[in-house]
């Protein structure tokens, strides 16, 4: 079947009345499907809800002598280092152990180098001027709302299979002003992306005019495999401690997708001196974070070998929705020439490239369908796509079966989009006549 673009005028005018006709039909589904954010199903959550239970005795609350029901031990419990230590490639005096997110610890470090500096800053950020951050996009719109809070002027970088275009980040760091970048380095919300060897030994041997440039290094699907086995990837902090810029880089990661995204444990990892600095700055702002909970996921996880295998499970539960998204994709939109997306192995989403000018429209129509999907433009700074052509799938929450009626809808509404633009009349006047 041809294209859109290569069909004549009444042709895309029938197929635009069976679109409308299918899509009547699905609004009187009377669906009612949240899938704006990437949340673990139920199924999921169950999968490892024995982690509850896995802490019985007073006693087991002591190791290593420290009670971890009580004050101390800020920077996290050594056990719960040495675990993120083993996760992440890195060492256990390298990483900080925080609550069950690790947005929270991002927005800490904005906040602590606007307020007091980074350790490499001359002066607190908010004495200079206007600060600049680059924005890989598409992104993960809450990276942008953090720098977006503080009044940064976000410039977006644009994205390729490789992870952000390099040579324009090279270039733009050359600006003292450019005192960041944000980066999701394997499986990138929202399009699945793993940044290349190159691409990160790139982002290790940059050379930034401000002597305090920061890489915000989100790290959060770093073990997050759906299709394959586990894949290690490049450790960043001591990439850039070869390279000569040891405080350059901070990377997080949690376990909101591995066990609880409401009560799971987080970590922050970059040189000993960012730590120690961190550390005393944090130290003003709390005592200590939930170590009883940080003990639980230890016990429970225990270490990297065994947490890949429980992401084995959760595995078993993700592929299927996600390919049930792709082939309804290829069946439906292909040859069609009104989208195209990648195809994950990992992470939580699938982005859809749609015909430029149709996304805004898309999500719409999706909505009085009763499906809702994350807002148009939010993967971009300020939420604004440039081209309204992006739009993120997150498939993990529904069940499969409700997940199979989502993307009949947002097919359809794709197609109805596209076909409004390529005739210059909109459902509404269409059913009107």
């Amino acid at each position: 079947m041809a294209t859109y673009s290569c069909r004549s005028r009444e042709e895309l005018r029938m197929e635009f009345k069976r679109m409308i006709a299918r899509y009547e039909d699905l609004k009187h589904e009377n669906l009612n499907l949240d899938m704006s954010r990437g949340k673990p199903s139920k199924l999921q959550l169950d999968l490892v809800s024995d982690m509850l239970t896995i802490l019985t005795d007073p006693e087991e609350c002591i190791i290593d002598g420290k009670d971890a029901r009580n004050y101390g031990d800020l920077a996290g419990l050594q056990c719960a280092r040495e675990y993120w230590a083993d996760i992440l490639d890195c060492k256990p005096e390298q990483t900080f152990i925080g609550g069950n997110a690790s947005l929270h610890m991002m927005y800490n470090i904005i906040a602590r180098a606007f307020t007091h500096g980074l350790k490499e800053s001359p002066q607190p950020w908010c004495r200079e001027g206007r600060i600049k951050f680059l924005c890989p996009s598409p992104g993960y719109d809450r990276h942008f709302r953090i720098t977006e809070t503080f009044g940064f002027e976000m410039i977006t970088v644009p994205m390729t299979p490789y992870g952000p275009d390099m040579d324009i980040v090279e270039e733009l760091v050359a600006d003292p002003l450019v005192k960041g970048i944000w980066c999701i380095p394997k499986y990138s919300n929202p399009q699945g992306y793993t940044y290349s060897d190159e691409t990160v030994q790139r982002f290790a041997n940059l050379k930034p005019a401000a002597p305090d440039f920061l890489i915000m290094w989100d790290n959060a699907y770093c073990i997050h495999e759906f299709d394959g086995v586990y894949e290690p990837f490049p450790d960043i902090i001591s990439l850039c401690e070869q390279a000569g810029r040891p405080n350059m880089v901070y990377e997080f990661a949690s376990t909101s997708k591995i066990t609880f995204p409401g009560s799971g444990i987080s970590v922050m990892a970059s040189s000993v001196e960012n730590i120690e600095y961190m550390t005393k700055l944090f130290g003003v702002q709390t005592i200590s974070y939930d170590k009883i909970n940080q003990l639980r996921h230890v016990k429970y996880l225990k270490n990297k070998e065994h947490t890949i295998e429980v992401m084995k499970k959760h595995a078993e539960i993700m592929a299927p929705k996600f390919e049930m998204v792709l082939k309804i994709l290829r069946k439906q939109v292909t040859n069609k020439g009104i989208a195209h997306w990648h195809h994950p192995k990992g992470g939580y989403f699938v982005c859809v490239a749609a015909m430029p000018g149709t996304a805004r429209r898309t999500l719409e129509l999706c909505k009085r369908a009763g499906v809702t999907l994350t807002e148009a433009g939010a993967t971009y700074p300020y939420g604004v796509d440039p081209h309204d052509s992006m739009i993120r799938i997150a498939p993990s929450y529904p069940a499969i079966e409700d997940l199979e009626k989502a993307m009949h809808v947002f097919c359809t509404c794709l197609k109805i989009a596209a076909l409004e633009k390529y005739l210059g009349m909109t459902l509404e006047q269409v059913t009107e006549l």
